[in-house]
C-alpha cells in the first residue's frame, strides 16, 4: 500500500512537471489592414502577462479576408479576421459549419464614429445615387464588406450592377489616381485613405456604409470549434492580455505612442494616424463584443445580394464566452 502511495505521488510530480514544461500554445492570427489589432498587437506584448506562458501569438499578414477562408478550412491559420460578407461565404458556400464568431475587431456607422466613406469628384455632376446609372464605380474586390455596402445602396435605388452600372476592381491605393483621371466615377474611401489631403481636395461624399446598412459589423474574429475547445484556457489567457492591449491603444493618454507605432508599421509620418482610436475611427467595442443584430443584418444583405447560398441564425456560429470571461477578469 506504501509502495502504491509513493508510486502514485511520484506519477502525479511527474504528470505536474510535464504541464508546466508544456510549450504555449500556438495561435496564428490572421490580419489584413494596419490598425487591425494583430497587426499592432505585438507591439504591447509588455502588456500580455501569459504571453510566452499558456501561448505565443503569431500574426499572419493576408491581402484580403477570401484568403482567410481557405487558411482556416486547411487549418492553416487559428483565428482569422473576416468581414461580415466572408463570414456568410465561408460558412454557406465553403461549408466550414464549425466555424464560430469569438469575438468584435470593429463596427462602422455607430453614432458618433467614422462610416466609411463613398465618393465623387468634386465637380461631377452626379448629386444623387441614381445618378450612377450608366457609370463606373470602383470596387476593391467582389465580395468584400465594402463591395457589399456599395452594391447595397445603388440597389436600395433600383441600379443592379452589370444592368445599370458598370464595376471595376482596383486595390485601395490606386482609387485616387483613378477617380481624378476620371477612370471611374465613384470609389470607395476607407481609413487611412479617406483623410489623405489629396483626395479630400478633389473630392465628395455622395453616400456612406451608414447611409446603405445603418450599423454594421464590418469585421469579426473568428475560429473553428475543435481548436476552441481544445484550447480554451490559453485563449481566456490570450483574451484577458488582448483587451487589456486594446484598452491601453484606445486610452487618450496614450495617442501619440499609438500614432508612433503605427506609423513605424507602415513606415509613414505618425501624424497621419491622428483619427486613430478617436472618434474620426471606426468604433471599438471596449469589451470586443459584436453587435449580432447589426451583423445578422449584414449577412442577410450579402445574401440578398447573391453573393451566398442562403443566409443563417449568426446566434448559431457565436462563442463569446472566452472573451466575456476574459473581460471579468480584468475587472
Amino acid at each position: 500500500m506504501r509502495v502504491m502511495k509513493f508510486a502514485m505521488a511520484g506519477f502525479c510530480a511527474v504528470a505536474l512537471v510535464g504541464a508546466a514544461n508544456a510549450d504555449p500554445l500556438k495561435i496564428s492570427e490572421g490580419w489584413v489592414a494596419p490598425g487591425n489589432w494583430a497587426s499592432i498587437w505585438l507591439q504591447k506584448k509588455d502588456l500580455a502577462k501569459h504571453f510566452g506562458k499558456s501561448y505565443v501569438l503569431v500574426p499572419e499578414h493576408f491581402q484580403g479576408t477570401p484568403p482567410m477562408v481557405t487558411a482556416l478550412a486547411n487549418n492553416q491559420v487559428d483565428i482569422a479576421n473576416l468581414a461580415y460578407s466572408t463570414l456568410g461565404i465561408a460558412i454557406e458556400n465553403a461549408g466550414l459549419s464549425d466555424l464560430r464568431i469569438i469575438c468584435d475587431e470593429f463596427q462602422d456607422g455607430v453614432p458618433g464614429y467614422y462610416s466609411q466613406e463613398f465618393m465623387v469628384l468634386k465637380d461631377s455632376p452626379i448629386k444623387k445615387v441614381e445618378d450612377l446609372k450608366g457609370k463606373v464605380v470602383a470596387t476593391n474586390a467582389e465580395g468584400s464588406a465594402v463591395d457589399v455596402a456599395m452594391k447595397a445602396m445603388l440597389h436600395k435605388h433600383g441600379l443592379e450592377p452589370n444592368r445599370d452600372y458598370t464595376i471595376v476592381e482596383a486595390p485601395f491605393p490606386a482609387m485616387r489616381p483613378m477617380l481624378a483621371e476620371k477612370k471611374v466615377d465613384l470609389i470607395p474611401a476607407v481609413l487611412p485613405f479617406s483623410y489623405d489631403p489629396a483626395l479630400q481636395s478633389i473630392a465628395r461624399d455622395l453616400y456612406t456604409a451608414r447611409d446603405a446598412l445603418g450599423i454594421s459589423d464590418f469585421v469579426v474574429w473568428v475560429a473553428r470549434k475543435p481548436f476552441i475547445d481544445k484550447n480554451r484556457a490559453a485563449l481566456t489567457d490570450f483574451f484577458e492580455d488582448t483587451l487589456r492591449i486594446t484598452h491601453w491603444y484606445e486610452d487618450p493618454a496614450n495617442h501619440t505612442a499609438a500614432m508612433q507605432i503605427l506609423g513605424d508599421l507602415v513606415k509613414r509620418p505618425p501624424a497621419i494616424f491622428d483619427w486613430a482610436f478617436t472618434h474620426r475611427d471606426v468604433y471599438h467595442d471596449p469589451n470586443m463584443l459584436p453587435n449580432l443584430a447589426a451583423l445578422q443584418s449584414n449577412v442577410d444583405m450579402t445574401h440578398e445580394l447573391g453573393f451566398t447560398k442562403a443566409t443563417f441564425d449568426v446566434k448559431k456560429y457565436t462563442d463569446l464566452g472566452i472573451v466575456e470571461e476574459a473581460a471579468k477578469r480584468l475587472k
